[in-house]
């Protein structure tokens, strides 16, 4: 953590707040990243364990990619971080739809669906409005 040059001005300094909620920010995401990690090993270790794999065991190992790759996104600081959640978001929708597809009454699958289309589209938008020129 840098310390503040005494030949700076204090306006240009941030503030002391600014800065623990940056600690307690970085700090949250390496405890995410942990637990994701560990999340991710006890479901391999399960997977290991009965000998199949399915696609809602797929599914899952990428909602814990994305998740990791929403806290890499965040210290490597390019890109839109904001993207990633929305990933994360039909990744699960369509996590679920496999899951209790046959089980759902088919208006549910298409609301699902087009709540999929409608997070694709945010997600277009985030990253066309975080390029350069926009």
């Amino acid at each position: 953590m840098e310390t503040p040059d005494a030949n700076e001005p204090a306006a240009s300094r941030p503030p002391l707040a600014a800065g623990g909620f940056k600690i307690i920010e970085r700090a949250l995401l390496v405890v995410i990243a942990a637990m994701t990690l560990a999340a991710a090993g006890i479901e391999l270790w399960r997977v290991y364990g009965a000998q199949s794999i399915s696609l809602a065991d797929i599914l899952l190992m990428f909602l814990y990619l994305e998740v990791i790759g929403m806290i890499a996104a965040f210290y490597k600081g390019g890109g839109s971080p904001f993207v990633y959640p929305i990933f994360i978001a039909i990744t699960a929708l369509a996590r679920l739809i496999v899951l209790q597809g046959k089980d759902m009454a088919p208006e549910n699958i298409v609301f699902e669906a087009g709540a999929i289309l409608l997070l694709a589209i945010a997600a277009v938008i985030v990253v066309r409005a975080g390029k350069p020129g926009h």
